[in-house]
């Protein structure tokens, strides 16, 4: 099982650095509970899909550098990766966007229930990242 929740991790985000949000959400549980970096925590695929849409609005990203590990069982897995991105879109409450480009370590904590993803978990350093862009 672990080498089959490594595989769903891989795909997960390889359909995110396509943009391919079909395939992206096509991954996910109906019920996925998403732990949105130092904020609320959100349920359903369509807060998620909501959730993406906003995300690729105010950014452009790609994630590269991965290491994914999962358990024996393969319920629960994790992910480090970077964030190269540039920021488009001012996004409520942040510094305002001019296209500045940032590097950005990150990791991910997921559950996953009958081959799909039932929880991510995002984890990124804001401050660093308000840095970067000129915060």
């Amino acid at each position: 099982m672990r080498e089959q929740t490594i595989d769903l991790i891989q795909r997960y985000y390889a359909a995110f650095n396509a943009g391919d949000m079909a395939a992206f959400l096509a991954l996910l549980t109906d019920d996925v509970a998403h732990d949105i970096n130092q904020g609320r925590r959100e349920t359903g695929k369509d807060a998620f899909a909501t959730f993406m849409q906003h995300m690729n609005r105010c950014y452009r990203e790609q994630l590269v550098d991965f290491t994914i590990m999962a358990n024996d069982a393969g319920d629960r897995a994790a992910a480090e990766f970077t964030v190269l991105g540039e920021y488009l879109v001012t996004d409520e409450g942040l510094p305002p966007a001019t296209g500045q480009r940032y590097r950005l370590p990150a990791g991910a904590f997921f559950d996953v229930r009958d081959g799909k993803v039932a929880r991510i978990s995002n984890y990124y350093n804001l401050p660093d990242w308000i840095a970067q862009v000129g915060g």
